[in-house]
């Protein structure tokens, strides 16, 4: 009788605290987690961990991989607490430190399995011209497209963080603006705008590696 009072006690607690304002849940959040309580990583579970993992399959479309996402961002949340500055919502950053993990598994297991995905050259080439000059006409070319998948990976790993979580979610996964403004707290218009800054950044990158050839003035 008396653990299933304690037992009653418990899930009373945890739905209380579910139900409280967003705002007013993480402030307890982060003070249990600067406190280094040990209930700080179980709650930060409780409380994001189903959308957490739903946004890791999302992104590795491997459930494994996804739960090792979770683990990580979670281990990396509770290393690194004492650098959130609320200047954005908790969840925001949280769900950036996800994002980042699962790129981070997404590009381990290319490297272990020799593949590099080509799935974000279409996104690249939607906003400029297919100028057979430039570096474009590579893509087209059987014998440079490995060639071509490894500096587009290189040039997304240098990406600035912000740019590189909006396009991998954009741009390799699919997420419409609106999917990746509710996961990151920010506008569409905010998104697009990254998006284009991040495709822009990319294409220099490239066009640096495949210049357009010059060729000499008449005279």
């Amino acid at each position: 009788m008396l653990a299933e009072s304690r037992s009653t006690t418990t899930v009373s607690r945890i739905a209380d605290h579910l139900s409280r304002p967003h705002a007013d849940r993480d402030r307890e959040l982060c003070e249990m987690l600067r406190r280094r309580d040990p209930r700080g990583a179980e709650r930060l579970l409780q409380v994001y961990g189903d959308r957490a993992y739903r946004l890791a399959v999302r992104i590795t479309r491997a459930p494994q991989d996804a739960e090792e996402v979770v683990q990580d961002a979670l281990l990396t949340v509770v290393r690194k607490i004492d650098s959130f500055r609320g200047e954005s919502a908790f969840g925001s950053w949280f769900y950036r430190i996800v994002t980042n993990a699962a790129y981070q598994k997404i590009r381990g297991r290319r490297r272990h399995e020799g593949e590099i995905s080509s799935d974000a050259i279409p996104g690249l080439l939607s906003e400029t011209a297919h100028d057979a000059s430039s570096w474009s006409r590579a893509v087209d070319d059987p014998a440079r497209q490995t060639e071509v998948r490894a500096a587009l990976t290189e040039a997304i790993d240098e990406l600035p963080t912000h740019y590189r979580t909006i396009f991998v979610l954009r741009d390799l996964h699919g997420l419409s603006h609106i999917e990746i403004g509710q996961r990151l707290s920010l506008s569409a218009a905010s998104v697009k705008t990254r998006i284009h800054r991040a495709r822009s950044l990319l294409r220099g990158r490239l066009s640096e590696q495949w210049p357009a050839p010059h060729y000499p003035m008449a005279s």
